[in-house]
């Protein structure tokens, strides 16, 4: 299918627009020559500041000098380049076209004097059919047994058996030699008493009693909490598996490279490196990455699904909530880009939305 629409800009012309599969589309345009040729000063100075040539300063080598030496052809492929940074976003703007990723751009016909003629290829945000969420919603909800959790004695006595682990003494333990049985009795053997003494040490607790009943406060809310996601985790399945979307290679992608990398630094916190971990594993990246396909597939096409129903539902972020919670992220990691946490940080507060309405 090609769409041709009439021209909305003086900047380009001949604009046709064909669906391709996999959600992507090609552009095809001119840009006539007196507004390509219109960036060659630019393209000079671009070229000139690159460019070492014995007897000049960089940036200061005279026009028919600099083209002697770099050619007619570069400058043209740089003046190519400027335009087409621009009228690409004009095209996109002016079509109201939601592209994903860096474009395929091809140069089809460069010359001086004639219309500069290229075709793009690009991924775009695909079209879903969004089911009835509310609905499916409702029904995971009706059958959720959240209600009826209890939390058991056994389940206090284990939470207090990790605080006391917790405060064991490893003093002349040697880890590094040790088997995992013989490290898990080496704790064990250092546990500290439990008793008034012991609790009060931990905080403003009066006694064992006092302390024990927050702890069953402590375990019944995380009981809660991972109830309430296991939820959340059924009702967004359900949504994604009656959802209809072509997605696009790039989500699929920009996905594997988040699970790669996250996967990294979990196993260089252990301090194994990822050539070493390969090499026990006797496997390649490419075919761990075939391994978390269908993951990523799923995250892919689950993030479209909440930003679908972000958009139906007319849900937006407070600005200030995008901020403290960015300026949260960048006090707790000192690295982080401030620009992409913010990225993330409204991605995370609009799916905390989606899943409230």
């Amino acid at each position: 299918m090609t769409n041709t629409n009439k021209d909305t800009s003086k900047n380009y012309e001949n604009l046709a627009i064909k669906k391709l599969d996999k959600s992507q589309i090609e552009i095809s345009a001119s840009i006539p020559a007196t507004i390509w040729e219109a960036g060659r000063k630019q393209a000079l100075k671009n070229i000139n500041e690159t460019v070492t040539i014995d007897g000049f300063r960089k940036g200061n080598v005279p026009e028919n000098i600099l083209i002697g030496k770099v050619g007619q052809n570069v400058i043209n492929e740089e003046m190519a380049e400027l335009a087409l940074s621009k009228i690409y976003i004009d095209i996109l703007m002016d079509n109201k076209i939601e592209a994903i990723g860096k474009p395929d751009v091809q140069v089809m016909k460069l010359a001086i004097g004639n219309p500069l003629e290229f075709k793009a290829t690009t991924a775009v945000i695909p079209e879903i059919k969004l089911p009835d969420y509310k609905s499916i919603a409702k029904k995971e909800v009706e059958k959720d047994t959240s209600s009826e959790i209890k939390v058991e004695e056994k389940d206090v006595e284990e939470a207090i058996m990790k605080i006391r682990k917790s405060r064991a003494s490893h003093e002349g333990h040697d880890h590094d030699k040790m088997t995992p049985e013989e490290h898990e009795k080496a704790i064990m053997d250092s546990l500290p008493e439990f008793n008034d003494e012991f609790v009060r040490s931990l905080g403003n607790f009066k006694d064992i009693a006092e302390f024990k009943e927050k702890v069953r406060e402590m375990v019944g809310q995380n009981k809660k909490d991972e109830a309430r996601e296991k939820l959340r985790i059924r009702i967004a399945d359900a949504i994604v598996d009656a959802t209809t979307a072509e997605l696009p290679e790039i989500m699929i992608e920009t996905e594997l490279d988040r699970t790669q990398a996250q996967f990294a630094s979990d196993i260089e916190k252990m301090g194994v490196k990822m050539e070493d971990y390969l090499k026990h594993a006797k496997k390649t990246i490419e075919e761990i990455r075939k391994d978390w396909l269908p993951h990523a597939e799923k995250k892919a096409k689950l993030q479209l699904v909440l930003n679908s129903i972000a958009s139906a539902e007319k849900i937006v972020v407070d600005p200030k909530e995008i901020e403290d919670e960015v300026n949260h992220i960048v006090e707790h990691y000192k690295e982080a880009d401030r620009e992409r946490a913010s990225v993330y940080a409204e991605t995370v507060l609009t799916n905390e939305k989606v899943f409230g309405i």
